[in-house]
């Protein structure tokens, strides 16, 4: 089928374009990209007053199928997704069982084929049953497939694995993805270390536990020559040490999630689960270098942490509360709220973070408009608000940290790969 979309404001950072042109997509690729494309398609979109992008690629993202279908699966999460304008998520590997060998990336793989409405990626484990303590075989789970290795839950302890783990990684060209959290700090800890933990009567975490160890995964990388990622930076000397490393060249990446430039501790102080998350929501001051190290390019990625737990996980006493939100649908529109709307990023500079660099770090080809691309797609109302509500999100356990509140910017298509996998009005409630 082919599909031509009228009209629309084309942002596409990998191109550098940010003008009003048409997209032609046939045989599932862009295949034109001009102003006033006169052929003819099976189906035409009008995209005035729309923002025409490419399909948002999520790098991290937890789907919970195999072994935790009560929380989410593949059909619910990727639903969920196309909902969100995401065309590919990275899935990671904290399944059960964990994604640590070929017969498990095998299994995951075919629910995946079975059951997805949108690409979905595997990120295999580091450690077998991500236990830190025996190294994965990274050059098999290469070739099932992996397009990365992390423990993500859990950050490798030992020094020795970590190196072994990052030379690994660099000898099968995949990357590693660091939950950088020393545990003897963070300890039981459930909220930012600070005035709200000792008001609220709740153990801390403090900055400490995840900047120690974002330094010495990066200086391991740096050792063992490998390419790095590290996942949902939180606190502001994480960023610092981030800058300083790229500065001096390390082979270094990083991502930060919606809810850590938009929500500070001052959310929990009503006690609220849905704003427990590990990392913990952070300071003011945190939020202000997370804020600043997107604007200047030390944050390269915004990626969801899409972390679904039932109600009775959340739905408890403060400290048995599992960690974790969903976002695959909030995070466009959080974006374009606290990042365009108050004019810290413009267009092309948030598509680079949720598009392009996710495609760049993970050697996919998509994440641009460019022609002869695969045509993952996202056409959005940008201007138009919405209330994030429980009832009408699609995703299998509701645990938002945006619930009740008003966010800006609705998708109204995702294409994925030639396909249109969500209409809004089809899927109106």
């Amino acid at each position: 089928m082919s599909i031509l979309i009228k009209g629309g404001r084309v942002i596409d950072p990998a191109n550098k374009i940010d003008a009003f042109l048409d997209i032609l997509i046939e045989n599932n690729k862009i295949s034109k990209v001009a102003k006033d494309i006169k052929t003819q398609a099976s189906r035409m979109i009008d995209a005035t007053d729309k923002i025409v992008a490419p399909g948002i690629i999520d790098m991290h993202v937890h789907l919970r199928q195999p072994g935790r279908e009560d929380k989410e699966t593949v059909a619910t999460a990727t639903a969920a997704a196309s909902r969100g304008g995401v065309t590919t998520v990275l899935a990671m590997p904290n399944t059960n069982p964990a994604m640590d060998c070929l017969e498990n990336i095998e299994l995951s793989q075919g629910i995946i084929n079975k059951d997805a409405r949108i690409k979905v990626l595997i990120c295999g484990a580091i450690s077998r049953g991500r236990l830190g303590k025996e190294l994965s075989d990274v050059a098999s789970l290469k070739k099932g497939g992996v397009y990365a290795i992390s423990d993500d839950g859990c950050s490798v302890d030992s020094d020795e694995l970590m190196f072994e783990a990052l030379k690994e990684a660099k000898q099968s060209e995949v990357l590693t993805i660091c939950h950088s959290e020393d545990k003897k700090l963070s300890g039981r800890g459930v909220i930012n270390m600070g005035f709200n933990s000792t008001r609220l009567g709740l153990r801390g975490i403090s900055n400490e536990s995840e900047y120690k160890r974002v330094a010495r995964d990066i200086e391991l990388a740096e050792k063992a020559g490998a390419a790095v990622h590290i996942a949902h930076v939180s606190c502001r000397q994480s960023v610092e040490i981030i800058a300083k490393a790229k500065k001096k060249g390390v082979k270094l990446s990083c991502e930060t999630a919606p809810h850590y430039f938009s929500l500070t501790e001052d959310a929990l102080l009503g006690y609220d689960t849905n704003m427990k998350m590990n990392p913990p929501l952070r300071s003011s001051e945190d939020v202000a270098a997370i804020k600043q190290g997107l604007k200047d390019g030390t944050i390269d990625v915004i990626a969801s942490d899409h972390a679904p737990h039932t109600e009775n996980e959340k739905d408890i006493e403060f400290e048995r509360a599992e960690f974790g939100v969903v976002g695959l649908e909030t995070e466009l529109s959080a974006g374009i709220t606290e990042l365009i709307d108050t004019k810290l990023l413009d267009w092309n500079q948030l598509f680079e973070k949720i598009a392009l660099n996710p495609a760049r770090i993970l050697g996919l080809d998509s994440g641009s408009l460019s022609e002869g691309r695969p045509a993952d797609i996202v056409i959005i109302s940008g201007d138009k608000e919405w209330t994030v509500k429980k009832n009408e999100l699609i995703s299998k356990s509701k645990n938002s940290a945006f619930l009740g509140r008003i966010l800006k910017g609705v998708v109204d298509y995702t294409i994925c790969d030639g396909k249109i996998v969500y209409t809004r009005k089809l899927n109106a409630h």
